[in-house]
């Protein structure tokens, strides 16, 4: 069904904005109600907020329910019936981020559909065919920046009747106006490429040094609250817990540490994998984890952190079980973190993997680009509309053969399919079922998908900066 777009009053708009929402933890998100009626719309209003980051006020999006519920709940088999209203004074679009919905439905300005513009709505509507932890956010301009996401969670056969659930959303923060830091970053790549071609060869070596945080952050955030003011969790002792991570950064990646606990990988990105136990797993831009705990009896405070991919600076949530006090944890760890691999992803397998079959499809995509410049591309081409989009053809088993060409790490993101990681550098393996897979620098990765949903769709990388400078495609069934 297509997105059906209509004019709001101004009354209702006016009298909504001055609605004062209670604060709500996201470690119990509200649910839609079991028993509700088939067609029931669940409101979601994309609207500007207010929130402290260490002790400074900070003006940021966001998408709540009435209630003030961030995000939506909901079950497998259900419609998602959805209808968003866009309180803001400027367009925006919501992307739910690895559902499959129809193409005219998937949130992506200029392809799937036309922006919402400021006091309209569009409502939406299709079935929910799979459960796990999945995640909403704007696909219009900059606006991820300001933390305009949320989580969406679709609970399944997996999920135990009252199971305890702790939803964690990660964040990158900056004071700093997501045009300014876009802006700087092309002119230092500028200056970059400028001082190259001038220095010679010694200059150019130190430049295409491997580089993986190329934006200063003022804060890291772990459900809208930093390290001086973590949000605390009450857990029942002795009783499992289902973690649901989700890293909304626009350009960060972290090491998710849960410190004093070890935990069971259940799902990435959604999807079953044979279950790997550990202490510490890595989570690129975009990615989901789904880890499964056990807290212990007694009362005791659980730091589990994030911490910044090749440095010290960290955030999180404390779980606290029965009466424990909560010591501050610093937001400097004490030695940095390494930068990502493909370590963890070598070893996951997924619990339901694609029918093997030969691919009748390859597409072979280069990531190209550079600090220099500030340029970043697809096959050396820089997106444009004019771009000719990667045909498909509905029945297809397609193969992405993804190469590396930069010296920075990419979150590449399928919209409307999930895909099966089959290679890494070489060897060909059953892994993961995602929608976003980390590819190292210099690295080789092979994602494998049926072409069973016809349209239109978005591929690119999920680093919000490099997706804007460029590096995104689109994948359209012929």
């Amino acid at each position: 069904m297509t997105v059906m777009l209509s004019r709001r009053s101004a009354l209702l708009a006016a009298f909504s904005a001055c609605v004062t929402l209670p604060h709500r933890s996201w470690a119990q998100p509200t649910s839609v109600p079991v028993g509700e009626k088939p067609d029931t719309v669940t409101i979601l209003r994309v609207k500007r907020r207010n929130i402290e980051v260490n002790g400074k006020a900070a003006s940021v999006l966001g998408i709540r329910q009435p209630d003030g519920a961030p995000g939506l709940v909901t079950e497998v088999g259900r419609r998602f019936r959805v209808r968003v209203d866009n309180e803001l004074d400027a367009p925006t679009l919501i992307h739910w981020h690895g559902l499959t919905p129809p193409w005219r439905q998937d949130g992506v300005p200029g392809i799937s559909g036309p922006p919402i513009s400021p006091g309209a709505s569009a409502e939406y509507d299709f079935p929910l065919r799979f459960g796990g932890t999945f995640w909403m956010h704007s696909h219009e301009g900059l606006q991820e920046q300001y933390l305009l996401a949320a989580p969406l969670i679709i609970r399944d056969g997996r999920n135990a009747p009252g199971q305890q659930e702790v939803t964690i959303m990660l964040a990158d923060f900056s004071f700093t106006p997501a045009a300014q830091i876009y802006a700087e970053l092309r002119k230092k790549g500028a200056t970059l490429s400028s001082r190259s071609a001038e220095a010679g060869t010694a200059n150019e070596d130190q430049v295409r040094r491997p580089v993986l945080n190329d934006v200063r952050y003022d804060a890291f955030l772990a459900n809208d609250r930093t390290l001086a003011d973590p949000e605390t969790i009450r857990v029942e002792p002795g009783e499992p817990v289902l973690l649901r991570v989700i890293n909304s950064s626009c350009m960060s990646a972290y090491h998710v540490d849960l410190g004093a606990l070890s935990g069971d990988l259940v799902a990435v990105d959604g999807f079953s994998v044979r279950p790997v136990s550990g202490q510490r797993f890595p989570i690129a831009v975009a990615q989901r984890l789904d880890i499964l705990i056990k807290v212990p009896r007694g009362p005791a405070a659980f730091p589990l952190l994030a911490i910044l991919e090749g440095e010290r600076r960290q955030t999180g949530v404390i779980l606290v079980a029965g009466r424990a006090p909560v010591t501050r944890i610093p937001e400097i760890a004490p030695t940095p973190s390494p930068a990502l691999t493909l370590d963890l992803e070598r070893r996951l397998r997924a619990t339901k993997p694609l029918v093997k079959r030969k691919p009748d499809r390859i597409h072979h995509i280069d990531l190209t680009g550079d600090m220099n410049g500030y340029v970043w591309s697809i096959n050396g081409v820089v997106w444009n509309k004019d771009v000719p989009p990667l045909p498909v053809a509905e029945g297809e088993r397609v193969e992405f053969v993804l190469r590396n060409k930069t010296l920075m790490p990419h979150p590449m993101h399928l919209h409307g399919h999930q895909f099966q990681v089959v290679e890494i550098d070489g060897k060909r393996f059953s892994g993961a079922v995602r929608d976003t897979i980390l590819v190292t620098p210099g690295g080789r990765v092979v994602i494998a998908f049926d072409a069973n949903n016809p349209g239109w769709w978005a591929f690119h990388c999920h680093l919000l900066y490099h997706q804007a400078a460029g590096m995104f495609a689109t994948v359209r069934y012929i």
